[in-house]
C-alpha cells in the first residue's frame, strides 16, 4: 500500500514542476542569467526517474499488476483427449 502512495505523491510532484517550470518558462522571458527553468527541469527529471525506479520495483516485486482484460495473457485451453 506504501508503494501506491508513494508513486501517487511523486506523479502529483511531477506535475507541480512542470507547472512550476512553464511558470519560470513565462517570468524569465528567455533571460540568460535566471537560473529557475533549469532547476526546475533538473527537479522533474530527479523525480521522474524516482518515479519510473519505484514502478520498477513494484512491477518486478509483484506489488503493481495490471487489472486491463488484454493483460492478463493467453487462456490456457484445455486437453482435448488423443483419439486412438
Amino acid at each position: 500500500m506504501w508503494l501506491k502512495v508513494v508513486i501517487i505523491i511523486l506523479f502529483i510532484a511531477l506535475v507541480i514542476s512542470l507547472f512550476t517550470g512553464f511558470g519560470f518558462l513565462i517570468k524569465d522571458q528567455g533571460d540568460k542569467h535566471q537560473d529557475g527553468l533549469w532547476n526546475s527541469i533538473s527537479v522533474r527529471l530527479i523525480i521522474a526517474v524516482l518515479l519510473m525506479g519505484f514502478v520498477t520495483y513494484g512491477v518486478t516485486t509483484g506489488q503493481l499488476k495490471s487489472q486491463a482484460p488484454w493483460g492478463k495473457g493467453p487462456v490456457p485451453q484445455a486437453a482435448k483427449p488423443v483419439a486412438e
